[in-house]
């Protein structure tokens, strides 16, 4: 037994060396660290575990007693799966159970107490109809459950890193395409599961029909955020990295586009989980979906008797001054005169920007007022007040009478 662990000690530290170096490889998805990491946990004990049984069944063949080993080998594979297994879970109930069930076992097995309890818990049996079930195979079901499970959502994970990270998909459709292939793993997973251990599969038919029944009567909402997820998804009306308006008023660039909702993160660093049936219920403006320069429209009002060429030449220097001014052929900055106002004339600067300025609505409108009234300023222009003109009559005599 000494020699097997030693031999695997010494075997194993090369390979181990390789597993913890691509563990800590950053460039790998997450999942794959994680696996790396935990076989280089366990791969001097698998190496032990494999010259063991060897052993234990060449001394079988020659008639030497093996009892020892029998009891080493089950302390390893122990040791083994609840290295493996709780590797990759959260401290907790369900890492703490399925930890003590591992060393349980292992301990039932090496005192020879294993067989005759699971025998008694297969007695311990109800019969409903034609179907038995034995308190043996409830204990197994839900272990075996809890593992497929277990099975499932790593294997799901690792799938869903690997489409996420697929250069032929979009980073939004390899996100969601990676989370269906999760939950479709792990629905698989758990009806392995449950074959395995006698349930019957036809009794699925009707819990189908009885989802199929919640979900129009009262899943609609998450069932119709789903399927709008779908939709954006094959249109590619909204895009990771877009940056949008919505209804409400909202500005942001989307993050993350998820089965049932968008996450869209404004310029104050607020993230905002937005309903996928809100993109296709209500309007969205999406500022970057064919070409993200746009023009802008900034209003301003000057005294009358203000000369127009005065006015038009403070408005192109301000826009000059702005670094988010799109200055190529047809699309230089202009300034219009829009209306006779009640107290001033009314003028616009139009003004055509960058790619970087369409993320930035409030600070680029913002940039274009403050240099706007410090060219006004500068060539002295005089932005009015409202003015009304109140012209004062004579009142007319009042007679009075008096009895």
């Amino acid at each position: 037994i000494a020699a097997a662990i030693a031999i695997g000690w010494v075997a194993s530290r090369k390979l181990s060396v390789k597993f913890r170096a691509r563990g800590e490889d950053l460039k790998r998805p997450y999942v794959f660290r994680k696996l790396y990491k935990s076989f280089a946990s366990v791969l001097w004990l698998i190496v032990a575990v494999i010259i063991l049984w060897i052993t234990t069944v060449a001394f079988a063949a020659i008639g030497l007693p093996n009892g020892g080993m029998r009891i080493a080998v089950s302390i390893l594979n122990a040791g083994i799966i609840v290295r493996l297994v709780t590797a990759n879970m959260k401290a907790g109930t369900l890492r703490n159970f399925l930890t003590w069930a591992a060393w349980a076992i292992a301990a039932l097995y090496i005192l020879k107490l294993l067989t005759p309890i699971t025998n008694a818990l297969d007695g311990a049996a109800l019969t409903l109809g034609d179907t038995r079930i034995s308190v043996l195979q409830i204990i197994t079901g839900f272990i075996v459950l809890m593992a497929g499970l277990w099975i499932g959502r790593v294997t799901g994970d690792a799938a869903q890193a690997q489409l996420s990270s697929s250069k032929s998909l979009s980073p939004s459709m390899g996100g969601l395409l990676g989370q269906v292939a999760k939950v479709a793993l792990m629905i698989l997973a758990v009806v392995i599961a449950l074959n395995m251990v006698g349930f019957n599969l036809a009794a699925l038919a009707v819990m189908g029909g009885a989802i199929g029944v919640g979900i129009g009567l009262g899943l609609q909402s998450i069932f119709a955020n789903f399927m709008s997820g779908i939709i954006i998804l094959l249109e590619k009306s909204v895009k990771v990295g877009d940056f949008i308006e919505l209804a409400s008023g909202t500005t942001g660039q989307v993050k993350e586009i998820n089965i049932r909702a968008t996450l869209v993160n404004t310029n104050d660093d607020i993230d905002i989980l937005v309903p996928n049936e809100e993109f296709i219920k209500a309007q969205v403006i999406n500022w970057t979906l064919r070409d993200a320069r746009r023009r802008l429209h900034v209003p301003f009002g000057v005294a009358y008797g203000t000369k127009k060429e005065s006015v038009e030449k403070a408005g192109l220097e301000a826009a000059a001054a702005v670094e988010f001014t799109d200055k190529s052929k047809g699309r230089e900055p202009q300034v219009w005169l829009t209306e006779f106002g009640d107290s001033s004339l009314n003028y616009e600067l139009i003004v055509w920007l960058s790619e970087t300025a369409v993320k930035k609505p409030g600070r680029v409108k913002a940039a274009y007022n403050w240099e706007l009234h410090s060219a006004l300023e500068k060539y002295g222009l005089e932005i009015p007040f409202p003015q009304r003109d109140l012209n004062i009559r004579q009142p007319a005599e009042i007679t009075v009478k008096m009895k």
